[in-house]
């Protein structure tokens, strides 16, 4: 799937609408970089999974977990500084098999022998100042179910 926005505005929008549709057990890798709009589209899911707090680019202290609608969670990482996957790869095994966790990931090529296979995967290109083009990957159960 193809998305353009072209806000940020509407990157945040398309985001909280994404975190409406989903409960516990996800995975969502967020690829792109550098101000390609990931963390605004994190921020849109967490609006959308009724996170009250302000949500932070978690890149200096690699991960932040918030308090979620239906008593979910939110667990945001961020591992641009990452080098070592050791350090994080079991607390990240426990994260995303929990049910009651909705993960996002950014920058998660050095995990990607953590990852679960049927995780959404957001590509995120900054088109302009403005207009990011998304592409939404994964197996098709989660991606009828999720979008």
């Amino acid at each position: 799937m193809n998305i353009v926005l072209k806000s940020e505005a509407e990157t945040r929008a398309w985001g909280e609408t994404l975190g409406q549709a989903l409960t516990g057990g996800i995975v969502i890798e967020l690829v792109g970089d550098v101000g390609a709009g990931k963390t605004t589209l994190t921020k849109g899911i967490a609006l959308g999974l009724g996170v009250e707090e302000d949500v932070q680019s978690p890149s200096f202290t690699i991960s932040r977990v918030y308090d979620a609608r239906d008593g979910l969670q939110l667990a945001h990482y961020d591992f641009y500084r990452l080098s070592d996957p050791g350090i994080m790869a079991d607390e990240l095994r426990d994260v995303i098999n929990d049910p009651t966790v909705v993960t996002v990931i950014e920058w998660a090529d050095i995990v990607d022998g953590v990852l679960p296979a049927g995780r959404l995967r957001i590509t995120a290109v900054a088109a302009s100042d403005t207009v990011r083009e998304l592409t939404v990957t994964g197996p098709a159960e989660v991606m009828e179910k999720k979008l």
